[in-house]
């Protein structure tokens, strides 16, 4: 074994991940986390550690997603309940409904089950472990600039996000898979290897089989040094966005922007306030040659030209002075608004892109009946939504929540917010405001479930 995987495989265990979760999560480990179980190398290394710690969490739970689309898959979630009895950790297994949208691949699709299962399933407060590595932050980051990504997508995927009414960690990040793997190794401890993960036709996985072997023989610590590039991205996107949020306040009119306030910007700062403000209503946004057209020829147009600039789902237009954005006219996945006489029907098929929302019955659900009006309002994002995940935290911005959870911007438009009386309850099965969270003196409690259209 090299000498290198020899100190790593010292280096990971249950110590070093108890500093970890305490350097990520500042009351841990007086609190409760649930591991999203795979039954891979890697969720058994972090389930098999949180169950030796010494000082364990308050409450150490994992929740296995079967989805259904292998023909093992229900022997997986077998191999998972005896792991996690062996292990003297409780399981449960939920099965996902998974359904692909116009355009959307089975992965993209698996992915979204998957995550909407996880936050149904998270407890206030609780925080969701994920197993998510230091090799799967460099796939992900070369993926995004193959994919011509800007900050936010080379940022990659946080080690601490809000997630439903938790947070979502990925403690691992710090460690390889070739680390964990022999740590699971040493312990005796079988897993699972998917199959699908040697498909080719798979972007991910050609990348980790013929590219990075070779990335790796040239560049042996290239894992860490990119993952030290994501945290320099993430720190610079933020500082974007803080200047784009300022840029596109002083140029605000409402909802519209000043064209005359856009052009005193340099081009580099002018760009980055319409595409935060394009983002900000819940729109894609525009590809580099429309976001160039908007910021030069559209602004240093004449004032009674009235141009307009249009891509996916989106049209931007200038009209004397003031910059407006709609939906693009026959664009579906825009969900429009609607009321929910929720007493009524207790499950309800949304219009146009489809699916359908569900309050389920449940004597453990994390959503309060009888805090709810008897007719709930839903609709897509439209911008500047704010809610309070986490009860006794801060007000959060949606935008920011769906950029930390690492919710596909593709995805973001066909999320169904659910309103009380104009205020932000509930997002899909992701989020709930405080308002609406269920305490122990609860009588009537309920899952709201988001089941998104084929």
């Amino acid at each position: 074994m090299p000498r290198a995987l020899r100190r790593g495989t010292l280096r990971f265990g249950p110590r070093s991940l108890s500093r970890r979760l305490a350097q990520l999560l500042p009351g841990f480990p007086d609190l409760a986390v649930c591991v999203a179980f795979s039954g891979g190398a890697d969720s058994t290394a972090l389930l098999a550690a949180l169950a030796q710690l010494k000082r364990p969490p308050l409450k150490v739970r994992a929740l296995h997603v079967d989805h259904r689309l292998h023909p093992h898959s229900s022997s997986w979630a077998a191999h998972c309940r005896r792991v996690a009895r062996a292990l003297e950790v409780p399981l449960q297994v939920r099965t996902a409904n998974v359904a692909r949208a116009r355009g959307e691949s089975l992965e993209a699709a698996a992915r979204a089950a998957r995550y909407g299962l996880l936050a149904t399933a998270l407890a206030p407060q609780e925080a969701l472990l994920t197993a998510h590595h230091q090799d799967d932050q460099l796939e992900t980051v070369l993926l995004q600039l193959l994919r011509g990504a800007g900050l936010a997508g080379i940022a990659a995927m946080p080690a601490l996000a809000a997630f439903a009414r938790g947070h979502l960690v990925r403690p691992l990040l710090p460690w390889s898979r070739a680390e964990l793997t022999a740590w699971v190794r040493s312990q005796g401890l079988e897993w699972i290897e998917d199959p699908g993960n040697s498909e080719l036709r798979l972007d991910r996985n050609y990348l980790r089989t013929r590219v990075l072997p070779l990335i790796r023989e040239r560049w042996p610590a290239a894992a860490a040094t990119v993952t030290r590039a994501a945290r320099h991205a993430a720190e610079a996107q933020r500082l974007l966005d803080a200047v784009g949020a300022a840029d596109a306040a002083r140029a605000s009119f409402g909802a519209m922007l000043s064209a005359k306030q856009l052009r005193t910007l340099a081009p580099e700062r002018r760009r980055n306030a319409l595409r935060f403000w394009i983002t900000a209503a819940g729109h894609l946004a525009p590809p580099a040659s429309r976001l160039e057209e908007i910021a030069g020829p559209l602004l240093q147009a004449r004032a009674d030209a009235q141009p307009f600039v249009r891509w996916e789902g989106a049209v931007l237009q200038r009209q004397a002075d003031l910059l407006s954005l709609r939906v693009a006219p026959g664009t579906t996945g825009v969900l429009q608004e609607f009321s929910w006489p929720w007493r009524r029907r207790r499950t309800c098929a949304l219009p146009e892109p489809g699916g359908e929302l569900t309050l389920k019955r449940d004597a453990r659900g994390p959503v309060d009946l009888d805090a709810l009006p008897a007719t709930l309002t839903i609709r897509a994002r439209r911008g500047g939504e704010r809610l309070r995940p986490v009860r006794g935290g801060p007000r959060r911005a949606l935008k920011s929540l769906l950029q930390e959870a690492r919710v596909p911007v593709a995805e973001r438009g066909r999320l169904p917010l659910i309103f009380a009386a104009g205020t932000l309850i509930a997002v899909a099965g992701l989020w709930l405001d405080e308002s609406v969270q269920a305490s122990a003196a609860s009588r009537r409690r309920a899952r709201l479930i988001w089941s998104a259209a084929g």
